[in-house]
Protein backbone atom coordinates (compact mmCIF):
# COMPACT_ATOMS: atom_id res chain seq x y z
CA UNK A 1 0.00 0.00 0.00
CA UNK A 2 1.38 2.99 -0.70
CA UNK A 3 0.73 7.22 0.94
CA UNK A 4 0.18 10.46 -0.80
CA UNK A 5 3.48 12.39 0.07
CA UNK A 6 5.06 9.13 2.39
CA UNK A 7 8.08 10.98 3.42
CA UNK A 8 5.67 13.62 5.03
CA UNK A 9 3.68 10.90 6.54
CA UNK A 10 6.44 9.04 8.33
CA UNK A 11 7.91 12.46 9.50
CA UNK A 12 4.71 12.90 11.04
CA UNK A 13 4.34 9.55 13.11
CA UNK A 14 7.83 9.71 13.98
CA UNK A 15 6.63 12.69 16.19
CA UNK A 16 3.34 11.53 16.76
CA UNK A 17 4.97 8.81 18.74
CA UNK A 18 8.03 10.85 19.89
CA UNK A 19 5.56 13.10 21.19
CA UNK A 20 3.14 10.01 22.82
CA UNK A 21 7.12 8.48 24.11
CA UNK A 22 7.36 11.68 26.06
CA UNK A 23 3.66 12.30 27.63
CA UNK A 24 4.24 8.83 28.97
CA UNK A 25 7.39 9.08 30.82
CA UNK A 26 6.36 12.34 32.33
CA UNK A 27 2.97 10.28 33.53
CA UNK A 28 5.49 7.71 34.78
CA UNK A 29 7.63 10.47 36.35
CA UNK A 30 5.44 13.05 37.75
CA UNK A 31 7.16 16.60 38.61
CA UNK A 32 4.37 18.28 40.32
CA UNK A 33 4.33 16.03 43.19
CA UNK A 34 3.08 17.16 46.90
CA UNK A 35 6.05 17.79 48.99
CA UNK A 36 4.30 18.59 52.50
CA UNK A 37 5.78 19.34 56.05
CA UNK A 38 7.27 16.26 57.44
CA UNK A 39 8.33 14.95 53.97
CA UNK A 40 11.21 12.62 54.30
CA UNK A 41 13.96 14.23 51.75
CA UNK A 42 17.16 12.46 50.71
CA UNK A 43 20.04 14.68 49.69
CA UNK A 44 22.76 12.89 47.53
CA UNK A 45 25.54 14.23 46.01
CA UNK A 46 29.01 15.70 46.59
CA UNK A 47 31.00 17.92 47.86
CA UNK A 48 29.01 21.03 46.04
CA UNK A 49 26.06 19.43 47.84
CA UNK A 50 27.56 18.83 51.26
CA UNK A 51 29.52 21.50 51.59
CA UNK A 52 32.89 21.53 53.29
CA UNK A 53 33.78 24.67 55.08
CA UNK A 54 30.38 26.35 55.54
CA UNK A 55 29.72 26.62 59.45
CA UNK A 56 29.83 23.61 61.31
CA UNK A 57 30.02 20.18 60.79
CA UNK A 58 26.48 18.24 60.80
CA UNK A 59 27.77 14.72 61.86
CA UNK A 60 29.35 14.13 65.34
CA UNK A 61 32.11 13.45 65.49
CA UNK A 62 32.86 15.11 61.79
CA UNK A 63 33.37 12.37 59.02
CA UNK A 64 35.37 12.44 55.86
CA UNK A 65 32.05 13.40 53.90
CA UNK A 66 32.24 16.84 55.43
CA UNK A 67 28.59 17.54 55.75
CA UNK A 68 27.20 21.40 56.67
CA UNK A 69 25.14 21.78 58.85
CA UNK A 70 24.00 24.84 56.67
CA UNK A 71 24.87 22.67 53.24
CA UNK A 72 21.59 23.57 51.08
CA UNK A 73 19.79 20.53 51.83
CA UNK A 74 19.91 20.92 55.37
CA UNK A 75 18.56 24.70 55.01
CA UNK A 76 16.22 23.59 52.90
CA UNK A 77 14.39 20.95 55.54
CA UNK A 78 14.31 23.42 58.07
CA UNK A 79 12.46 25.59 55.91
CA UNK A 80 10.03 23.38 54.68
CA UNK A 81 9.66 21.44 58.12
CA UNK A 82 11.00 18.15 55.96
CA UNK A 83 13.02 14.68 57.35
CA UNK A 84 16.30 15.28 55.98
CA UNK A 85 18.72 12.35 55.45
CA UNK A 86 21.64 14.10 53.93
CA UNK A 87 23.97 11.30 52.48
CA UNK A 88 25.92 13.41 49.94
CA UNK A 89 29.70 13.34 50.20
CA UNK A 90 32.95 15.12 49.84
CA UNK A 91 34.80 13.47 46.71
CA UNK A 92 31.97 11.52 45.57
CA UNK A 93 31.24 10.75 41.94
CA UNK A 94 28.32 9.07 40.03
CA UNK A 95 29.75 5.84 40.81
CA UNK A 96 29.48 6.71 44.90
CA UNK A 97 25.54 7.31 44.44
CA UNK A 98 25.27 3.71 42.67
CA UNK A 99 27.71 2.04 44.20
CA UNK A 100 29.38 1.33 47.91
CA UNK A 101 32.74 3.73 48.49
CA UNK A 102 34.69 2.09 51.13
CA UNK A 103 32.71 1.78 54.11
CA UNK A 104 30.09 3.77 52.69
CA UNK A 105 26.98 2.48 51.14
CA UNK A 106 25.66 3.27 47.94
CA UNK A 107 24.06 6.92 48.33
CA UNK A 108 21.31 5.77 46.68
CA UNK A 109 20.14 3.29 49.32
CA UNK A 110 18.85 5.83 51.22
CA UNK A 111 15.67 6.12 49.39
CA UNK A 112 12.51 4.56 49.87
CA UNK A 113 9.42 4.18 48.46
CA UNK A 114 7.62 7.19 51.30
CA UNK A 115 10.53 9.41 50.22
CA UNK A 116 9.13 12.80 49.30
CA UNK A 117 11.65 14.75 47.71
CA UNK A 118 15.28 13.53 45.97
CA UNK A 119 18.37 16.49 45.09
CA UNK A 120 21.48 15.48 43.82
CA UNK A 121 24.51 17.99 42.72
CA UNK A 122 26.68 15.11 40.69
CA UNK A 123 28.72 15.07 37.82
CA UNK A 124 32.06 17.11 38.65
CA UNK A 125 33.93 14.68 40.47
CA UNK A 126 33.50 12.49 37.09
CA UNK A 127 35.20 15.13 34.74
CA UNK A 128 37.65 16.64 36.99
CA UNK A 129 36.00 19.68 37.26
CA UNK A 130 36.94 21.49 40.72
CA UNK A 131 40.16 18.83 40.86
CA UNK A 132 41.69 21.18 37.27
CA UNK A 133 40.92 24.50 38.44
CA UNK A 134 42.14 23.34 41.95
CA UNK A 135 45.87 21.83 40.30
CA UNK A 136 46.14 24.52 37.76
CA UNK A 137 45.90 27.17 40.03
CA UNK A 138 48.23 25.20 42.82
CA UNK A 139 51.06 24.82 40.40
CA UNK A 140 50.82 28.77 39.65
CA UNK A 141 52.79 29.50 42.40
CA UNK A 142 56.89 28.88 42.20
CA UNK A 143 55.82 26.32 45.48
CA UNK A 144 53.06 25.03 46.55
CA UNK A 145 51.17 27.16 48.83
CA UNK A 146 51.42 26.52 52.80
CA UNK A 147 48.66 23.74 53.36
CA UNK A 148 48.28 21.97 50.41
CA UNK A 149 48.08 18.49 51.10
CA UNK A 150 51.24 16.41 51.01
CA UNK A 151 53.28 19.66 49.97
CA UNK A 152 52.69 18.69 46.25
CA UNK A 153 49.81 20.27 43.78
CA UNK A 154 47.79 17.55 42.29
CA UNK A 155 48.00 16.24 38.77
CA UNK A 156 46.09 17.41 36.60
CA UNK A 157 43.16 15.52 35.80
CA UNK A 158 43.21 13.80 32.13
CA UNK A 159 39.52 13.93 30.95
CA UNK A 160 38.64 11.88 27.64
CA UNK A 161 35.54 12.20 25.68
CA UNK A 162 34.63 8.17 26.79
CA UNK A 163 34.54 9.73 30.61
CA UNK A 164 31.73 12.51 29.27
CA UNK A 165 29.73 9.32 27.81
CA UNK A 166 30.27 7.62 30.81
CA UNK A 167 28.98 10.41 32.84
CA UNK A 168 25.82 10.55 30.84
CA UNK A 169 25.16 7.06 31.25
CA UNK A 170 25.60 7.39 34.69
CA UNK A 171 22.81 10.13 35.46
CA UNK A 172 20.59 8.74 33.53
CA UNK A 173 21.02 5.33 35.48
CA UNK A 174 20.27 7.97 39.06
CA UNK A 175 17.55 8.85 37.66
CA UNK A 176 15.90 5.90 36.93
CA UNK A 177 17.03 3.87 40.06
CA UNK A 178 15.22 7.48 42.08
CA UNK A 179 12.46 6.83 40.12
CA UNK A 180 12.06 2.79 40.93
CA UNK A 181 12.97 3.13 44.53
CA UNK A 182 10.95 6.37 45.14
CA UNK A 183 8.18 6.75 42.91
CA UNK A 184 6.14 8.87 44.52
CA UNK A 185 9.58 11.56 44.64
CA UNK A 186 10.30 14.87 42.87
CA UNK A 187 13.73 14.40 41.98
CA UNK A 188 15.80 17.76 41.22
CA UNK A 189 19.30 17.77 40.16
CA UNK A 190 21.26 21.24 40.81
CA UNK A 191 24.33 21.85 39.12
CA UNK A 192 27.35 23.26 39.86
CA UNK A 193 27.18 26.64 41.33
CA UNK A 194 29.81 29.39 38.57
CA UNK A 195 33.02 29.51 40.12
CA UNK A 196 34.48 31.49 37.00
CA UNK A 197 33.43 34.81 35.29
CA UNK A 198 32.45 34.60 31.52
CA UNK A 199 35.58 36.18 30.60
CA UNK A 200 39.30 37.03 32.22
CA UNK A 201 39.97 36.20 36.08
CA UNK A 202 40.95 37.59 39.07
CA UNK A 203 43.64 37.58 41.66
CA UNK A 204 41.32 35.14 43.78
CA UNK A 205 41.58 33.03 40.57
CA UNK A 206 45.17 32.19 39.93
CA UNK A 207 45.11 30.38 36.61
CA UNK A 208 45.99 31.41 32.97
CA UNK A 209 43.19 32.24 30.09
CA UNK A 210 43.59 29.29 28.73
CA UNK A 211 43.24 26.84 31.69
CA UNK A 212 40.19 29.36 32.85
CA UNK A 213 38.73 28.49 29.61
CA UNK A 214 38.88 24.90 29.88
CA UNK A 215 37.33 25.41 32.92
CA UNK A 216 34.61 27.32 31.79
CA UNK A 217 34.06 24.82 28.84
CA UNK A 218 34.03 21.95 31.32
CA UNK A 219 31.22 23.75 33.99
CA UNK A 220 29.15 24.65 30.42
CA UNK A 221 29.28 21.47 29.21
CA UNK A 222 28.07 20.23 32.81
CA UNK A 223 24.95 22.09 32.72
CA UNK A 224 23.84 21.26 29.34
CA UNK A 225 24.52 17.57 30.32
CA UNK A 226 22.37 17.95 33.46
CA UNK A 227 19.42 19.82 32.37
CA UNK A 228 19.21 17.39 29.30
CA UNK A 229 19.41 14.70 31.76
CA UNK A 230 17.33 15.86 34.30
CA UNK A 231 14.57 16.76 30.46
CA UNK A 232 14.44 13.55 29.16
CA UNK A 233 14.11 11.32 32.44
CA UNK A 234 11.02 13.11 33.63
CA UNK A 235 13.46 15.04 36.66
CA UNK A 236 13.40 19.00 37.48
CA UNK A 237 16.80 20.94 37.65
CA UNK A 238 17.85 23.63 39.45
CA UNK A 239 20.09 25.62 37.49
CA UNK A 240 22.71 26.97 39.74
CA UNK A 241 24.84 28.11 37.38
CA UNK A 242 22.37 30.31 35.96
CA UNK A 243 21.38 31.83 39.20
CA UNK A 244 24.91 32.32 40.54
CA UNK A 245 26.26 33.93 37.23
CA UNK A 246 27.04 37.69 38.73
CA UNK A 247 28.45 36.14 42.01
CA UNK A 248 31.68 34.25 40.64
CA UNK A 249 34.59 34.48 42.61
CA UNK A 250 35.68 37.53 41.17
CA UNK A 251 32.30 38.95 41.75
CA UNK A 252 31.59 41.68 44.58
CA UNK A 253 29.14 39.32 46.71
CA UNK A 254 30.84 35.86 45.85
CA UNK A 255 29.00 32.49 46.29
CA UNK A 256 31.98 30.77 45.99
CA UNK A 257 35.36 30.71 47.38
CA UNK A 258 38.44 31.50 45.08
CA UNK A 259 41.77 29.79 45.87
CA UNK A 260 43.67 30.21 49.20
CA UNK A 261 46.25 32.78 48.49
CA UNK A 262 50.11 32.68 50.12
CA UNK A 263 49.54 34.58 53.47
CA UNK A 264 45.80 34.54 53.62
CA UNK A 265 43.44 33.14 55.44
CA UNK A 266 42.35 29.35 54.29
CA UNK A 267 39.43 27.61 53.36
CA UNK A 268 38.14 25.27 50.75
CA UNK A 269 39.19 26.20 47.25
CA UNK A 270 36.58 26.49 44.47
CA UNK A 271 33.37 25.17 46.42
CA UNK A 272 29.99 27.41 47.46
CA UNK A 273 30.19 29.85 50.41
CA UNK A 274 27.69 30.10 53.09
CA UNK A 275 26.05 32.77 50.88
CA UNK A 276 25.41 29.98 47.96
CA UNK A 277 24.57 27.15 49.81
CA UNK A 278 21.85 30.13 51.39
CA UNK A 279 20.79 31.34 47.75
CA UNK A 280 20.23 26.98 46.63
CA UNK A 281 18.16 27.11 49.17
CA UNK A 282 16.23 29.54 48.49
CA UNK A 283 15.65 28.35 45.03
CA UNK A 284 14.95 25.40 45.88
CA UNK A 285 11.82 26.23 48.12
CA UNK A 286 10.62 28.37 45.62
CA UNK A 287 10.66 25.82 43.09
CA UNK A 288 9.22 23.34 44.83
CA UNK A 289 6.35 25.42 46.48
CA UNK A 290 5.61 26.84 43.05
CA UNK A 291 4.92 23.10 41.51
CA UNK A 292 2.72 22.19 44.76
CA UNK A 293 0.67 25.48 45.50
Amino acid sequence: MTYPNGSRWRAGLVVGVSALLVACTTSLHPQAGMVAPGARYVAMGSSFAAGPGVTSSADQPATRCARSTDNYAHLLARKLGLQLDDVSCSGATTAHILGPWDALPPQIDALTRDTGLVTITIGGNDVGYIGGLGSASCRSFAAPPSGTPGGRCPAPPQVLEADWAKLDTALRSIAAEVHRRAPMARLIFVDYVAVLPPVETCASVPLSRAEADTGRATARRLAVLTARVAAETGSEVLKASDLSSAHTACSAEPWVNGFPLPGGPSFVPYHPNARGMAAIAEALGRQIQSRTT
